[in-house]
């Protein structure tokens, strides 16, 4: 049986990644240092033997060395990594250390490991935030597009790129980048737009838009993306970045309506408090991404299978029918304005 290893595998991406592979038949060992946005309860129905968790900071490199060491995992996921565009904002130091200097040592780890062991593949999930501010709305950022990044959080995720991209060449380090887009799905932090809005729709509160709402992204899926991720560690050529996207933009301001129709056909009561609610906008705040994402598909054959409609609908389900997960989660973390502080 193989071994992978997750880190950051208590958040998001990360904790569906890790029951993804688990049904996979993958014995599958997370390490997280479970931050604030880390959470148990995406993890709790995970009875498999074929799952080990380690409480851990990447930046310990001599420990996830001795993991390594123990259980010769053939590839490592790294999710480790903070997240949010307005917590960048108001603490950009907590970026660099997680984002960067964690990503170093996760490196030197694998570095040091693989002198004397075999090489284990690195699959590097990045962002499409690194490409920057995409205007033209003819262009969608491939692969060669230069990277822009604009916030602290993108900029971060962009110098991790850098470092690894440096390793593969110097050292020759098996690794490969993901650029993926915009994630929706069960269990995402209620920090994130889309769990934001539904939770303040079912808890009769107004449901704030920055600036006009016209800031465009594109949305994948998580499973899709998990779907990706596999594909990039079965196939995915060392060296190479990908980017991961459906393709499909949608308007902040378009986003809102949809989920806010959803909710209304599933026979949420609306209460007269759920209006949309124009905010001050985030400093520095890309109009749009938008990735061109035909490498994967041309050369490893991967597509998305779920469209936002029907992965709206599974998302809100998922909610309306775990409403602990929010109650498990201190309110001070997701229901505060954050991003204002320059």
């Amino acid at each position: 049986m193989k071994k992978i290893i997750v880190t950051g595998g208590l958040g998001f991406i990360g904790s569906n990644l890790v029951k993804f592979l688990i049904a996979k038949k993958y014995f599958v060992i997370n390490i997280d240092k479970f931050t604030y946005s880390a959470s148990k309860y995406n993890i709790k129905d995970i009875k498999s033997k074929n799952y080990k968790f380690y409480k851990l900071d990447i930046n310990n490199r001599e420990k996830i060395y001795k993991i390594l060491s123990k259980h010769r995992p053939d590839a490592i996921f790294n999710l480790a990594a903070e997240t949010h565009v307005d917590r960048s904002i108001d603490s950009p130091k907590d970026f660099v250390k997680s984002n960067i200097l964690g990503t170093y040592n996760l490196l030197e780890a694998i570095r040091s490991y693989s002198k004397k062991n075999k090489k284990i593949k690195l699959i590097h999930i990045s962002t499409d935030e690194v490409y920057g501010d995409i205007t033209n709305q003819k262009i969608r950022s491939n692969e060669k597009y230069a990277y822009k990044p604009s916030s602290p959080y993108s900029a971060s995720k962009a110098s991790a790129d850098h470092i690894i991209s440096s390793y593969i060449r110097t050292y020759k380090l098996q690794a490969v980048i993901s650029n993926c887009c915009n994630n929706y799905g069960p269990g995402q932090f209620p920090e994130k737009l889309i769990p934001k809005m539904i939770f303040n729709i079912t808890n009769n509160k107004a449901l704030p838009v920055y600036g006009y709402g016209r800031n465009s992204r594109e949305w994948i899926h998580v499973k899709d993306h998990c779907e990706a991720l596999l594909k990039l560690y079965l196939k995915g050529k060392c060296g190479h970045s990908y980017n991961v996207g459906s393709g499909k933009n949608l308007r902040n301001l378009d986003l809102v309506k949809k989920i806010l129709s959803i909710m209304k056909k599933k026979s949420v009561k609306i209460g007269n408090k759920v209006k949309i609610k124009y905010v001050k906008d985030r400093p520095g705040h890309d109009y749009r991404y938008a990735l061109n994402s035909k490498k994967i598909l041309k050369h490893l054959g991967w597509k998305t299978k779920i469209n936002l409609k029907d992965g709206l609908s599974q998302t809100i389900d998922w909610y309306l029918n775990n409403k602990k997960f929010f109650t498990s989660i201190n309110k001070n973390f997701y229901t505060k304005r954050l991003g204002l502080k320059l």
